[in-house]
């Protein structure tokens, strides 16, 4: 069974990181959220709080298939001043394991130092100019072993391209028809 780490920094985008954890269960992906700031509780740029299942210094030792990144701009401020998710982010690289990030979160990737030259990405529009790279205005972009996603919008499509990218085409494709979802 896939694994997959997605943390929650106070202020992450809720309709981004439920939707991760959404489809990736349904994908049969053993899905472990982490908070960030320690506690159980996390609340989201809108308000709603979700209970992690652990601490992320509980987390921090474990290997993943994936670790998986929820944007919202707070969120991600939180997730770039976070030294352990740099350091996870970092190990996942080196092992050559899955990374992704939606919204604004590609540019914690960035700030980690885990994008190779010349790998393709996209964020929130807005961002860009932080990818030091073009910019892809695509919705969801794959490319050297990292899934980059532009905003809530893209949420459902980001989180099928990296069940894709864990378990494969079929398992994605079962899972989009279960949702009703377009996935091409």
């Amino acid at each position: 069974m896939a694994t997959a780490l997605v943390p929650l920094a106070e202020g992450f985008e809720e309709i981004e990181a439920l939707s991760i954890v959404d489809v990736l269960r349904r994908g049969g992906v053993e899905v472990v959220t982490a908070s960030v700031n320690g506690a159980k509780s996390v609340k989201g740029a809108h308000a709603v709080t979700v209970e992690a299942d652990m601490p992320l210094a509980d987390a921090a030792g474990g290997e993943y298939d994936a670790i998986v990144l929820p944007g919202g701009g707070e969120g991600t401020e939180n997730l770039k001043r976070c030294d352990a998710i740099a350091d996870m982010l970092r190990r996942q690289k080196e092992r050559g394991g899955l990374i992704a990030a939606v919204c604004a979160a590609p540019t914690v990737l960035v700030a980690a130092g885990v994008v190779d030259p010349g790998v393709h990405m996209t964020c929130y529009p807005s961002m860009q100019m932080e990818l030091d790279r073009p910019w892809a205005a695509a919705p969801v972009v794959e490319d050297g072993g990292i899934v980059t996603g532009q905003g809530p919008g893209c949420s459902i499509l980001f989180a099928l391209v990296t069940l894709k990218s864990l378990c494969g085409e079929a398992v994605a494709h079962k899972v989009a028809r279960g949702m009703v979802a377009d996935f091409a």
